[in-house]
This record gives C-alpha cells, sequence and structure tokens, in this order.
C-alpha cells in the first residue's frame, strides 16, 4: 500500500504547528537567508552548542536582509561575546531553584505564583535569564501538575497565576485549557497571566480555538507580549492583538533593554507607539539579568534612568514602561522609574 503523503499527514495539525515544528536552528542556513557572510557575523560555537539557535522560519522575515548589526539579529545571534566569563554573571541569578517548592511552580511574590507550563520556546533569545534553566526537572506531567496546583489551593493569598516557561502558547491548546482548567477550579484564584514571545515571533499562534477558549475563562485573562524593538512588530502581530482584545484578553508587554538593540531614546519611543498602534500598553522595561553568557547586552542603571527621562518628556504617561530589576529574594521588582 502507498504512504499516505506528507499534506495528508499533517492535514489535522495546525499551521502554526507545523511552523513550530520547521525552525532555523543551523548559523549557516541563517546566514544564507538573510544573505550574509559568516566573515561578518562569527558565531560561536561554545554558545551555539550550550544554547542552540532557534527562529521560527516567519520571524527571519523581520530581520534586515545583509545587515550583521539588525536589532532583532542581534537578540538571536550566538555571538563570540557570549564566551566571556563576566564578574558577577553566574547560572542563576535570581536564585529561582530557592523558590521551586514542588516542580513546575515557582512563588517568589506572596500573591501570584509562575508556572513553568511549557519547557521550550519558538525562540532563543540570546538575553534569557532561563537559558540555564531546569527544565528537565521543572516538566511535569499531569498527574505531576497535581502537587504544584494543590499548593496554589492550600495558600488562599495566591490570586494569579502566571504561566510562563519556556512559552505557554508553545503548547496545544488542548494543554493550555488542561492548564486554565485546574487554575479555575481554585476560588481565591481569579487572574491568569501568559508571558509570551509567540504574538510576536510567531503570531499564527493565536488560533480562533485558544481566543475563545480564554474569553470562555471566569478569569481574567492578562497576556504580556515580550517585545524589544518596534522592528519586530508586523501586520501578522497587529491582527493576533486584536483577535485577542476582542475575546476581552487585556494586552500588556515588557521589553529587556538591551545594548545593541534598544538603547536609545529614540528606539524605546518609536516601540512604545508602535505598541499603541497594536492595541498594547508598555508594562515594563527591564534592566538585564546577570545571566552568564550575556554581559555584552547590559545597559547601566543610569543610562537607563537616562532614557526614561526623555521617554517621560516626549511620551503620555501610559506609553511610558516601568523601569525595573528583579532582585532574588525581595518581595516586589525593584522600580527605578
Amino acid at each position: 500500500m502507498q504512504a499516505p503523503s506528507l499534506s495528508i499527514i499533517q492535514s489535522d495539525v495546525p499551521a502554526w504547528q507545523q511552523m513550530l515544528s520547521d525552525l532555523v536552528t543551523d548559523p549557516q542556513e541563517l546566514l544564507a537567508l538573510l544573505g550574509l557572510d559568516a566573515s561578518q557575523l562569527p558565531a560561536s560555537a561554545q554558545a551555539a552548542g550550550q544554547f542552540p539557535l532557534k527562529v521560527p522560519r516567519w520571524f527571519v522575515s523581520r530581520i534586515e536582509q545583509g545587515n550583521p548589526h539588525d536589532p532583532v539579529l542581534r537578540q538571536l545571534w550566538p555571538l563570540i561575546d557570549e564566551e566571556t566569563q563576566a564578574a558577577g554573571y553566574v547560572i542563576d541569578p535570581l536564585e529561582e531553584s530557592r523558590f521551586n517548592p514542588v516542580p513546575g511552580l515557582l512563588h517568589k511574590y506572596t500573591s501570584r505564583v509562575l508556572l513553568t507550563a511549557a519547557p521550550h520556546c519558538a525562540v532563543h533569545c540570546r538575553y534569557c535569564f532561563r537559558r540555564h534553566f531546569d527544565y528537565a526537572g521543572n516538566a511535569p506531567s499531569r498527574e505531576d501538575w497535581r502537587a504544584a496546583f494543590d499548593y496554589i489551593a492550600a495558600d488562599s493569598r495566591i490570586g494569579e497565576v502566571l504561566l510562563s516557561g519556556g512559552d505557554p502558547l508553545a503548547l496545544s491548546n488542548r494543554q493550555l485549557s488542561w492548564l486554565l482548567e485546574q487554575a479555575e477550579a481554585i476560588p481565591h484564584v481569579t487572574t491568569v497571566r501568559i508571558h509570551t514571545r509567540m504574538t510576536i515571533v510567531l503570531p499564527q499562534r493565536i488560533d480562533a480555538e485558544l481566543s475563545a477558549r480564554l474569553a470562555a475563562s471566569r478569569l481574567r485573562v492578562v497576556l504580556v507580549s515580550h517585545c524589544n524593538h518596534a522592528q519586530e512588530l508586523s501586520a501578522e502581530s497587529k491582527a493576533s492583538f486584536k483577535i485577542l482584545a476582542a475575546n476581552s484578553v487585556t494586552l500588556l508587554n515588557q521589553s529587556v533593554i538591551l545594548t545593541g538593540v534598544n538603547d536609545t531614546s529614540s528606539v524605546l519611543i518609536e516601540l512604545s507607539e508602535a505598541l499603541f498602534g497594536q492595541g498594547v500598553l508598555p508594562y515594563y522595561l527591564h534592566l538585564p539579568d546577570a545571566v552568564a553568557g550575556t554581559a555584552h547586552f547590559d545597559v547601566a542603571l543610569d543610562a537607563a534612568q537616562g532614557l526614561v527621562t526623555t521617554l517621560q518628556q516626549r511620551l503620555p504617561g501610559y506609553l511610558v514602561p516601568r523601569l525595573v530589576r528583579e532582585e532574588p529574594g525581595e518581595k516586589s521588582k525593584t522600580r527605578y522609574a
């Protein structure tokens, strides 16, 4: 009997899942797609081996052809700089292992917990503070998740559940819905917050089934997109945000301030205005975490504060993100503006 064609095999697989299974992971292929030569952008085999290149083919379109200094590419490319061992840059800068009482759950702040809903992302951001995280020990099965939800149910102070990872929208709609059901069953949980890059790097992920499920939740649903540069936004991301907003999802964005990406006031102003044009409010502007291999992204606190001062002078208050840093053991993020 003739084997079924690939198109038949994949006919019941959502388009976004097919796109998620076909990522660019070879640095040489990415260079070829962008019309770049290896001499223009030497890669670190060590960095790529430790934290592999990963980017959706669709998102490559957001990178300028032939530009080795492109701000989107800088966030994705495994630079030689990652091999530098900088003082104070460690594997677990936020000491998250201290706040991991059961697998899959982090409890840093009194009223909210974070679930590492998925151990993987659609894209590997080189500045990622969880690039060394123990995902193997924090990727529970459905049965194992019971301990996490029992933990939440036993603490009435917890009103908000954050779905993070990894990227929670890398999960299937079925698994994501199941996690929502568990949170919805706990009376004192009122809000679910989803942190994701998927609305930016693979906005096709926001399908009708997902949107309808979020709209049907008894919980207030907040989606925090992770976008660092206006160039990352697209007609497709705008469409995804429009669908989410139509289904009563509150839309926020958080950025990380990164040298060579968005460390000028003009770029940050353009980002805030572009986000607002897509129906999203700027929320946080994070100072980078001191994770090993990322020192080349660092922006000094006084420089970042100066940039935010300029934003305050040139933008309405609702478009100025809060400048913050996360300090291990503190009861909240530290705000600088």
